[in-house]
């Protein structure tokens, strides 16, 4: 078996925690991972030298010597220059080249990113390509339109997009932006339309927490158990989700055209007029100018409002966190993600240290000696979803 198409990192670490097991054949499974054994062994070697799982993923091969490396006087003169100007990298090459500097643009660019000197707002690189999910339903994007000030209290859009039609499978108007208004919603969603294979959301409340490295929040983890894989797109780069933003630019020019409702009340058939008048009527240009409707079809994947419970593999150790999200072992509590308190997790030891999962995603990692911890976003390796 060649390394698969799913995230490399992964294939490693599953590699290292089978050739741990007892009685385990390295050289089979080398060749069942596609890998000489040189390769198998230099892996081997490297876990045996990590302090955390993650140091087992791609090294850098950023050359330890550059001969070409931009000197340090000129450096600094960009620097300079930008600090007087507050030009991009093509401004200051013409400066540059004033004094007699020749340099590229790229070469300038990667100059002020190196000392820091380029902002947020200046890091929306551009979409180098467009992507559509081949069929409906592999992909839904949701978010938060913005919200609209009323005469008491604000509207809060919902939305939620079908990649591969553009049908607008939910378009909701909330009082208050919170999961007790928000999931409800997304279950009226997943009863009229079954549910994705997975999500693509943003880095925002409910869907995203800071207090974790892996993100997860309560809202989050009831998507999880119900299959569904969560996608974030990249911080300060709405291309990522360009189809969702696509949509609330033509919901608010809908809004506005039909007159912005100042109470709450009439928000709620307003968007859902717009939500079918969308979706069956409005000529998309992206679809050869048919309304979405023409390419989609609801899932065959029934919601649960009562998730089956998932299956460890069997002899696994399985523990059941504390309320506040704790775990009790080696006579120790250890933090694994308050998201997942009264969750069951598993635990696999790897060296000095025990890897904690909950279903297929790998959350924490202990470290037995220093009683450290340390968050994971590694999926465990085979889990098709």
């Amino acid at each position: 078996m060649p390394w698969k198409q799913v995230n490399v990192n992964e294939q490693r670490v599953a590699f290292v925690l089978q050739a741990r097991e007892p009685q385990a054949n390295i050289s089979q499974l080398c060749r069942e991972y596609g890998i000489s054994r040189d390769t198998g062994h230099r892996w081997l070697k490297r876990a045996a030298a990590t302090h955390t799982v993650m140091e087992l993923c791609e090294s850098s091969r950023r050359p330890h010597h550059s001969p070409k490396h931009t000197g340090e006087g000129i450096e600094q003169r960009v620097e300079q220059l930008r600090q007087q100007t507050g030009w991009g990298a093509a401004k200051l090459q013409w400066l540059l080249a004033r004094e007699g500097v020749r340099l590229a643009v790229s070469t300038v660019h990667r100059i002020l990113q190196r000392r820091q000197l380029i902002g947020r707002k200046d890091h929306h690189s551009s979409a180098l390509q467009r992507f559509e999910r081949p069929e409906p339903n592999q992909l839904w994007q949701m978010d938060g339109k913005g919200q609209y000030r009323l005469r008491q209290g604000w509207c809060y859009p919902l939305t939620v997009l079908d990649d591969h039609s553009r049908y607008a499978v939910g378009v909701y108007a909330l009082p208050r932006w919170e999961t007790e208004q928000i999931w409800p919603c997304l279950e009226q969603t997943f009863e009229r339309h079954g549910l994705p294979q997975a999500m693509l959301l943003d880095h925002g409340v409910p869907w995203w927490s800071v207090t974790n490295g892996h993100g997860l929040t309560q809202f989050s983890v009831r998507l999880i158990e119900q299959g569904i894989d969560l996608l974030y797109g990249r911080p300060y780069h709405p291309q990522t989700r360009g189809k969702i933003e696509r949509f609330h630019r033509t919901l608010d020019h809908s809004v506005r055209h039909r007159g912005r409702p100042m109470e709450f009340a009439p928000w709620p058939a307003l968007l859902e007029e717009f939500r079918q008048q969308y979706n069956q009527q409005r000529p998309h240009a992206a679809l050869g100018m048919q309304p979405p409707a023409q390419r989609y079809r609801s899932s065959s994947r029934a919601y649960r409002e009562k998730p089956q419970p998932w299956e460890y593999p069997s002899g696994s150790t399985v523990l059941r966190l504390n309320p506040r999200g704790c775990l009790d072992y080696a006579e120790r509590r250890w933090f694994v993600c308050e998201a997942l308190g009264s969750k069951q997790v598993r635990l696999q030891r790897f060296e000095d240290r025990i890897l904690v999962s909950y279903r297929h995603l790998y959350v924490r990692e202990l470290h037995l000696v220093s009683g450290t911890t340390s968050s994971l976003v590694l999926p465990v390796a085979g889990y098709q979803a």
